[in-house]
């Protein structure tokens, strides 16, 4: 029986609008900036909502992420049917993240958003650098083999303890195959993480009650802390992202859910709940557990949903690839640095590594920049002080985009394997069965 299967199974009345997720979220958002703009002091300390749910999330991703990647493999029975999923989610994310860094550069040379600031690199206070430039000097002087050594745990307990997802899956993969191959003597098991995986999922939907009052949380921090129109100088910056996100989610990432089958807006509207947390937040680890709750009663295998979402996280960031190469070139252009050809290809090659250890790095972000910058000599180091101003605000469309590229990869890789139910995806899709993760 499969996780989706043990739950209860979802009615087709809509729920008052007053008891939507999505209405309480949306009216939490609102709320904040109006307590941002009204009472920016008394707003400040309300970020301790956001940083409770964030951390009541948090303390559930990698024993849900461990249970549904076990499940899903022991289920499967056929291993070679696993690696072949393996196989095609790994391809399909080099593509997508070749794409999303080429379109950051692109963009950034189309619109130029660093031209005319003249900054000389001489004059930017690197203090505020200290502790990135120390972790990018780590993470970049590891190479392949740190990164490599890194997806190992030390110990199973020590990857569950410290919540690294890509550790946590390193290990439940072998667990599940491992119980796979022991056939029978391990249903008991099997049925152990089955039934702790339903309480974990039930436990997911308690604490998504709590969510409009994260998001009340971060947005009235952010409208107290930074006001809604002082950082009108690097303003360029962050509406080109923004519009360079739209641009992949709904052209690229469009056209390759149509091939699927499967209409990127009605898919969005699906997801619309999760998306409001996540933008106001700027975090895609705050709904992992309902995103893949929501992909699996989409009629997406829950084998599917359990390798590829995981994975995703932390080989699939469309929104991070983007923001990478746009930044970079937007440094350059702000102290007008000249880039040639090879330090674009330079600059590619790095990204295309370096973007791979994004997630689970604190200040993931401005680290991974920190790093590009670093293995590029020509374009001042010193510049990530120009974009540290607006990271949070970039921080909510890269957090956005990443989650949307890792659900569609997922879909995407559902249907290439066979594994999408299109009849329940269109009932979903189309409205004519609710699906609802608190219940």
């Amino acid at each position: 029986m499969s996780t989706a299967a043990a739950l209860p199974s979802v009615g087709a009345s809509r729920t008052p609008i007053y008891k939507s997720l999505f209405f309480q979220v949306v009216v939490a958002l609102i709320l904040g900036i109006v307590l941002g703009i009204a009472a920016p002091d008394f707003s400040i300390g309300l970020k301790v909502l956001s940083d409770g749910f964030l951390k009541l999330i948090s303390m559930i991703v990698a024993p849900i992420v461990f249970c549904v990647v076990v499940h899903g493999i022991a289920g499967a029975g056929d291993l070679k049917k696993v690696g072949r999923v393996g196989v095609k989610a790994l391809v399909y994310f080099e593509v997508m993240t070749t794409v999303a860094l080429l379109l950051g550069i692109l963009l950034a040379f189309a619109f130029g958003p660093g031209h005319g600031m003249n900054i000389n690199p001489a004059t930017l206070d690197g203090k505020a650098l200290s502790t990135a430039a120390e972790n990018a000097h780590k993470l970049q002087g590891g190479g392949i083999g740190s990164f490599v050594l890194n997806i190992i745990p030390t110990t199973s307990l020590d990857a569950l303890a410290r919540n690294d997802v890509l550790q946590v899956l390193f290990f439940a993969v072998l667990f599940g195959v491992a119980l796979a191959l022991v056939g029978d003597k391990g249903e008991k098991v099997t049925a152990l993480v089955e039934a702790v995986s339903t309480v974990l999922f039930r436990m997911m939907g308690l604490i998504v009650r709590v969510a409009p009052l994260g998001v009340l949380g971060a947005v009235a921090y952010t409208v107290g802390k930074y006001g809604v129109g002082s950082l009108q100088q690097l303003l360029s910056l962050v509406a080109l992202f923004y519009v360079s996100v739209a641009i992949f989610v709904f052209l690229v990432l469009g056209t390759v859910m149509h091939l699927a089958g499967v209409n990127i807006l009605k898919f969005l509207a699906y997801m619309r709940e999760e998306l409001t947390i996540v933008l106001a937040t700027a975090s895609s680890d705050a709904v992992l557990p309902q995103i893949m709750r929501k992909l699996e009663r989409m009629g997406v295998k829950d084998s599917v949903v359990g390798l590829v979402i995981p994975t995703g996280y932390s080989f699939n960031l469309d929104a991070f690839s983007i923001y990478l190469t746009l930044a970079v070139v937007f440094i350059a252009q702000a102290t007008n640095t000249p880039l040639s050809l090879g330090d674009l290809l330079l600059v590619l090659g790095v990204s295309l590594v370096t973007s791979k250890g994004a997630h689970g790095v604190p200040g993931s972000a401005i680290v991974i920049l920190a790093a590009t910058l670093n293995a590029v000599p020509s374009i001042p180091a010193i510049g990530l002080v120009l974009v540290l101003s607006v990271d949070w605000f970039i921080g909510m469309a890269r957090a956005l985009g990443n989650l949307i590229g890792n659900c569609v990869a997922t879909v995407v890789v559902a249907a290439w394997e066979g594994d999408l139910d299109r009849a329940q995806a269109d009932k979903v899709l189309n409205g004519r069965e609710v699906v609802d993760v608190t219940a």
